[in-house]
């Protein structure tokens, strides 16, 4: 028996049924050659996807991640633990379902929220796997989900590339949980956002072991304008539905943007969103006068690939100009907003700027844990927007299956109703929005908004 570290039990202790602490993804495949036709679904689509299945359920070895359970009895005192199932159950983990017809995304879509709102089971190994067919077009598709406690998002997003191989004619090859024990779990950057949650005493200690004093990191907080964002509706309390909707747009678009107005890729990908974000408010009639604010993950490299700093990784809050209704002024104001964090940014030391983004992203943990805090007090920021590089290489295959694209799940908490992730593969960009089901209503509206705005981005000149 391991006992929970303090970090990771932050996620057990802030999880609530209206708060599930889970991240996730949505996988999508192309049936090889021979396993059905377009539209139709007969037995040998069915029969692939069933062995499929089997075989995942039949896994020789987990790896023991996966078979880890929590604990929290009365004579550890209060402590969280990990302890080995024995006996640990594929078949409740894994499980087949399939679509109704037409089996269109639309049901997809439905059927992947339904599945990321609900609870995981703590008697159980934290994570889920479902594989689903009958998805139109020769389809299927793979949800999986695992608690925040037992790995961070971008490290599942890696585990789950490792199942994948560039040869269309491989097979035997394992899901996720069925990885050699060397996989170990990464180093999250899931724990940044306790750092922000300890008291001003403990903080200002990591700030002066960094060098940093702890009116220099006001300073610095205030130069990334945390607590400068206007009150919206997805800065409230959140229920336990979700919706999740998905997309993906080529990237030699947002690269001709790019261009054309000298900005970053990732300042492209916020000025989509921030243009679908004011229409959707508009069209809402709830677009606050004073812009959104967004806390994005930012690279601190520069184009030619060398470092500007001690991180190549570090996390601002970012001006989205939503109160402009002109694409290239929001893009360009965008563009200054970023350069201008990542210059602070740059300025700093690594421990420092791991200081600085813990404390960026925990300023939201009040709200998403005190009762009755979210939606009455200055939202940090207005929404998270992650970029998080996918495979390099491409077309990749799993077991003969082509993954058409692959679509990151994360989390809402109170107080931030609406996650916009996006991932890279095959020369696409795959964003997956998640958004409470009741605060953020009609979510699958801003697919739409993300086209239109690249639209008008591409009409810039």
């Amino acid at each position: 028996m391991t006992r929970v570290g303090p970090l990771d039990a932050m996620f057990l202790g802030g999880e609530t049924r209206e708060q599930p602490m889970h991240v996730g993804g949505l996988m999508l495949f192309e049936l090889p050659e021979g396993a059905g036709r377009d539209n139709v679904f007969p037995e040998s689509s069915r029969d692939f996807v069933s062995r499929l299945y089997q075989d995942m359920v039949a896994a020789p070895s987990v790896n023991p991640l996966f078979e880890r359970r929590v604990r929290n009895r009365p004579q550890d005192l209060g402590y969280w633990s990990w302890e080995q199932d024995p006996d640990i159950d594929l078949e409740y983990h894994v499980r087949l379902s399939a679509l109704p017809r037409p089996g269109r995304y639309r049901e997809l879509f439905e059927l992947t929220s339904r599945l990321h709102g609900t609870l995981l089971d703590r008697h159980r190994p934290l994570w889920e796997m479902h594989l689903i067919e009958g998805v139109e077009g020769r389809r299927f598709a793979i949800y999986s989900k695992i608690h925040h406690s037992m790995i961070d998002g971008v490290t599942a997003l890696r585990w789950m590339q490792d199942t994948l191989t560039t040869d269309p004619c491989s097979t035997g090859m394992p899901p996720t949980y069925a990885l050699p024990q060397q996989h170990e779990q990464a180093a999250s950057a899931g724990w940044l956002p306790s750092l922000a949650r300890m008291p001003v005493g403990a903080v200002k200690t990591f700030a002066d072991l960094a060098g940093l004093p702890l009116a220099g990191v006001k300073g610095l907080l205030q130069s990334t304008m945390p607590f400068q964002a206007p009150k919206t509706i997805f800065n409230q309390g959140v229920t336990g539905a979700r919706r999740f909707a998905a997309q993906s747009w080529p990237l030699e678009r947002l690269e001709k943007v790019r261009a054309i107005t000298g900005a970053t890729l990732n300042d492209v990908l916020l000025a989509m969103c921030s243009g679908a974000l004011r229409n959707y408010l508009l069209e809402l009639d709830a677009l606050p006068d004073k812009a959104l604010t967004a806390m994005v993950p930012v690279s601190l490299r520069d184009r030619d690939g060398a470092p500007g700093g001690g991180n190549s990784l570090a996390t601002l809050i970012a001006d989205l100009a939503t109160d402009l209704p002109d694409a290239e002024r929001r893009i360009r104001r965008i563009m200054s907003s970023t350069a201008h964090g990542k210059g602070v940014l740059s300025e700093l030391s690594p421990l420092q700027n791991l200081i600085v983004g813990a404390l960026g992203f925990g300023v939201a943990g009040p709200a998403a844990v005190l009762p009755g805090v979210a939606g009455r007090t200055t939202p940090p920021y207005n929404v998270v927007i992650s970029n998080v590089p996918g495979p390099t290489e491409s077309p990749l295959y799993w077991n003969r299956s082509r993954l058409l694209g692959m679509y990151p799940a994360s989390i809402v908490l109170n107080g931030q109703a609406l996650n916009i992730s996006v991932t890279s593969y095959d020369h696409q960009l795959h964003f997956g929005l998640i958004g409470d089901r009741r605060t953020v209503p009609h979510l699958q509206r801003l697919l739409g908004h993300l086209e239109t705005s690249l639209a008008d981005l591409e009409n810039i000149h």
